[in-house]
């Protein structure tokens, strides 16, 4: 079966010189089939276009009122630049298609209209969709909606924003049920999964390979920094590519060095290019602002985040700059991607690693891209904090039968195992707040009437759904603005709690001065004052797993080393000198004495958080012994620890039963479970964000918090939202499966090298020491120094 495009489109493309690549048409034969569709295509492709195809030729065929397609994007950026790229040709064809976006930045007014007078092609987000589903007028809303097209599927299918996807999914094939999916993505490492996720009869749709990427490393001089992830030292270099292309995208890990660096470039940038920055922090006017302009081709250079990461269409950049490793291969050929967006060009990208373990990492990456070997994803069930948010959804939105609901359920592949106590255990909480909360009005949110109906128990909850509802959930931000009200976005309040009037930091590419704080906002007027560069507390980017054993073999395989810069080939050979080089199935644990104290470094790979969780374990297992440790860092490389006294027998503190007896104690007992619950609470509704009129301070949300968990510890140790907090501080904030498999290893896999001296391998984990709270000026000088003298001390031969 081969589809033909009805005249408008095939006129279209006759037009602009163009034919409809063979997956395209695929496209649209999975759609007159009935089939829901995986297009895993490269970056370049055309897969927005062959999404869109089977609803264009549709709405071609036989007009519809209301809304026919739905587009999910993970990024409101990539709802706007798909709409802006879409309106043209739908324009080009004279095609009276109505087409529109509907994210937490639309005004409420379009909001109100579209639910009334809906386009037909709406581009959405999960959370936006959610939202939608919570009104009556859904069922009219979305009564003949044909077509849902998931972009970047792959970004957040496997993570609680996908959780809340899929649940809405069943709840659209429930009143659409001819409804089809269709998810598109260029970097899924294994398509079966994603096609079970997606639905029960999903046809898998492969684009052709495009132009190989032209990715290197950029070394300064022939050096790489023992220290530092920034890359900030290759500066010139970086603004000498700039200058040198159209348009260059250089991507950072945080927001912090995004201002960092954009300051550092600004500072370079003698020719006074047009530059901008771009974070998910930067309020929205700045950000669309940025957008205009790079779309208008009017910036040479932008910096940016992972706001960008995805999808985003922009055909003048012609150089993608990575700042700092990549993390993982799939990401570096996501931001890869964004160079050139055509098939059959070649996208040209730069590393540039922070330091010597990083270059191992970056050059990792680059052969895995190379290699077209993807990171692998890992799907688990279904949060039940999700599925409390998402329950309220429905209850907002109309009354419903328990039995009826769970058959819905169900059909959500992340919650398809879900049965009905647990969901009748889940009704409880929603309906009381649990055995130790029953007794106040304010969690009485459900109740079950005649018929077996679950309904809203009061209109006031509705409200307080829909104002509190999302699934993100930031650490507390206070907002930035000036005094005549102009807001420029948001800053972490533990950053915003050390800054007093008078305090200058860099925010928005711009020298604020703090002229007043209070619980939720901080005024500031433009300065021309030296600053400080502001730091974001969330979760880290994590080392994969792919990508770690890719930097196990490089660091081993001596043949590989040639590739290498003269320094970190130095400093390899100096290592195997001194010390040794694990090999790929090897946990390589060195112990030294240095400046009176005894330290203890474990190179194992398995990513910062799961090294913060094992070293803090190991910490107390030592106290346990009387080995006196006195503090850890640790790096996705490494992790270190020192103590009064020597570390004799290691293997015997890596027993695997550090995970049955002090990680439950040491989880119990930290801030970490209470920072999990604080999540888990706002998502399910149990704590609210937001009260009409008016914001939370971060301090009141954890103090709401914090009071809960308590109770719930003391007198019903078994309540769900805790069950989910456990879950999620096992998953995501101590990684405690690659903590798990670090530990199986560690049986077989250690090797113990006692020294008497520092190893070139530890000096890039122990500069961290100290590091972490040093804001810059001349202590930062003085780590500087005192990496160098380690440097020299790990380099020398007794």
């Amino acid at each position: 079966m081969t589809a033909v495009l009805p005249f408008p489109l095939a006129g279209w493309f006759a037009a602009k010189g163009w034919a409809p690549r063979r997956y395209q048409l695929e496209m649209i034969d999975a759609a007159e089939a009935g089939r829901d569709a995986l297009l895993v295509a490269p970056t370049g492709a055309g897969k927005t276009l062959a999404g869109f195809l089977p609803s264009l030729v549709d709405l071609i065929s036989a007009p519809h009122d209301g809304l026919h397609t739905l587009y999910i994007s993970p990024l409101k950026a990539l709802a706007v630049d798909v709409q802006r790229n879409l309106l043209t040709p739908v324009a080009e064809m004279g095609l009276d298609i109505r087409i529109e976006t509907r994210t937490g930045d639309t005004p409420s007014d379009r909001k109100a209209r579209q639910r009334v007078r809906p386009p037909h092609i709406l581009l959405t987000t999960p959370e936006s969709l959610s939202l939608l589903l919570s009104y009556t007028d859904s069922l009219t809303l979305f009564a003949g909606l044909k077509a849902v097209i998931i972009d970047e599927v792959h970004a957040f299918a496997n993570s609680k924003r996908g959780d809340l996807l899929s649940l809405s999914l069943a709840r659209l094939q429930t009143i659409a049920p001819a409804l089809r999916r269709t998810a598109l993505s260029a970097t899924v490492a294994s398509p079966p999964d994603f096609q079970t996720w997606l639905g029960r009869d999903v046809q898998l749709v492969t684009g052709d390979a495009g132009a190989e990427p032209d990715v290197k490393i950029l070394l300064t001089e022939g050096r790489v920094p023992w220290s530092g992830h920034s890359g900030t030292y290759a500066t010139a270099q970086v603004m000498a590519e700039i200058e040198r292309h159209k348009t260059t995208l250089v991507f950072c890990n945080t927001r912090g060095l995004a201002e960092l660096m954009f300051q550092q470039l600004w500072a370079a940038n003698e020719r006074k290019l047009p530059i901008g920055i771009h974070h998910g922090s930067l309020d929205i006017a700045a950000r669309r602002k940025v957008e205009a302009a790079m779309a208008d081709g009017k910036l040479r250079g932008l910096v940016a985040t992972s706001s960008l990461d995805l999808g985003v269409d922009w055909g003048d950049v012609d150089c993608v700059i990575q700042m700092g490793a990549p993390k993982g291969a799939s990401r570096l050929l996501q931001r890869v991607g964004r160079a050139n967006h055509r098939l059959d060009a070649a996208s040209e990208a730069i590393l540039v690693p922070g330091n010597r373990f990083e270059y191992l990492e970056a050059q990792a990456a680059l052969d895995a891209v190379m290699a077209q070997e993807l990171d692998s994803d890992v799907f688990r069930p279904g949060s039940i904090d999700v599925l409390a948010q998402h329950i309220m959804a429905c209850a907002c939105a109309m009354p419903f039968r328990a039995d009826a609901l769970l058959a819905e359920l169900n059909t959500a592949q992340p919650y398809a195992t879900l049965d009905a106590a647990t969901l009748l255990r889940l009704l409880d909480f929603i309906a009381t707040g649990g055995y130790a909360l029953r007794a106040y009005d304010k969690f009485r949110r459900l109740v079950k009437g005649p018929g077996d109906l679950w309904r809203i128990t009061h209109p006031k909850f509705i409200s307080q759904h829909r104002l509190n509802a999302g699934i993100i959930v930031d650490t507390p931000m206070l907002d930035v603005c000036f005094k005549n009200g102009r807001r420029l976005g948001q800053l972490d309040e533990r950053f915003a709690a050390t800054l007093s009037p008078g305090d200058c930091f860099y925010f928005s590419g711009m020298s604020l001065e703090v002229s007043a704080i209070d619980a939720t906002d901080i005024s500031v007027r433009a300065t021309s004052k030296t600053a400080r560069i502001p730091s974001y507390s969330g979760t880290r980017m994590p080392l994969t797993t792919h990508l770690a054993d890719r930097v196990r073999t490089l660091l081993y395989d001596r043949a590989q080393w040639r590739r290498f810069p003269a320094d970190v080939r130095d400093w390899l050979k100096m290592q195997h000198r001194r010390s040794q080089l694990p090999a790929p199935d090897q946990i390589l644990i060195e112990t030294f004495p240095r400046n009176g104290l005894h330290y203890m470094v474990i190179y194992s790979f398995e990513g910062w958080n799961a090294h913060q969780s094992l070293a803090m374990l190991l910490t107390k297992r030592m106290e346990a012994r009387g080995l006196k440790p006195i503090g850890f860092v640790a790096s996705d490389y490494a992790l270190a620890i020192w103590a009064i006294e020597p570390v004799v027998d290691p293997k015997s503190l890596l027993s695997a039963d550090i995970l049955a007896e002090e990680f439950v104690v040491w989880v119990e007992n930290s801030a970490l479970l209470r920072r999990a619950f604080r999540e888990v609470a706002i998502i399910g509704g149990l704590v609210e964000r937001h009260h009409p009129g008016k914001r939370k301070s971060g301090r009141q949300v954890t103090f709401s918090t914090d009071l809960i968990y308590d109770v719930l510890r003391r007198y019903e140790p078994d309540h769900l939202l805790l069950e989910a907090a456990w879950a999620d501080a096992r998953a995501r904030m101590t990684d405690v499966g690659r903590l798990g498999d670090l530990l199986d290893r560690a049986a077989t896999a250690i090797v113990h090298q006692p020294l008497d001296y520092v190893s070139p391998l530890a000096v890039p984990v122990l500069v961290l020491i100290g590091r972490e709270h040093i804001a810059g000026g001349a202590a930062e000088d003085c780590l500087l120094i005192e990496a160098e003298a380690l440097a020299t001390e790990a380099m020398t031969l007794v």
